[in-house]
């Protein structure tokens, strides 16, 4: 018996590593924001919009979910083991909106009056 429930307890640990996904890091300067144009800008703001209204959506999911694991844990402890804790969702919205607030700085700074764009060859850098 005793012998079962450590092959057990070593389960629910290995499984607990698959609870949850790893955040997907966001750079807040990119290496095109140097060649970004007014709709380019634009077009990434709205796409960014549209993926941190995703993120919240599934931030919530992992809130009810994780609720809902600790309250059947409390009769199932193994349960427990598949809360996510990582807090993916929440990590990339951070990172996500760092990202709009430099894109918005960008934008505001590139389309002021008197603005010159420093030039630069003909299309994305090499490399």
């Amino acid at each position: 018996m005793r012998h079962g429930a450590l092959w057990a307890i070593a389960a629910s640990l290995a499984l607990s590593s698959c609870a949850g996904r790893d955040p997907q890091p966001i750079q807040t300067v990119q290496q095109q924001d140097a060649y970004s144009d007014c709709a380019m800008i634009r077009a990434e703001i709205d796409g960014n919009n549209q993926k941190a209204q995703e993120l919240a959506n599934e931030q919530g999911m992992k809130v009810a979910q994780n609720v809902a694991a600790g309250v059947v844990g409390v009769v199932i402890w193994p349960v427990w083991f598949g809360m996510d804790f990582k807090g993916a969702a929440g990590q990339d919205a951070a990172n996500l909106q760092a990202r709009q607030e430099y894109l918005t700085q960008l934008a505001v700074q590139r389309y002021a009056p008197g603005y010159r764009p420093s030039p630069h060859p003909q299309g994305p850098p090499q490399g």
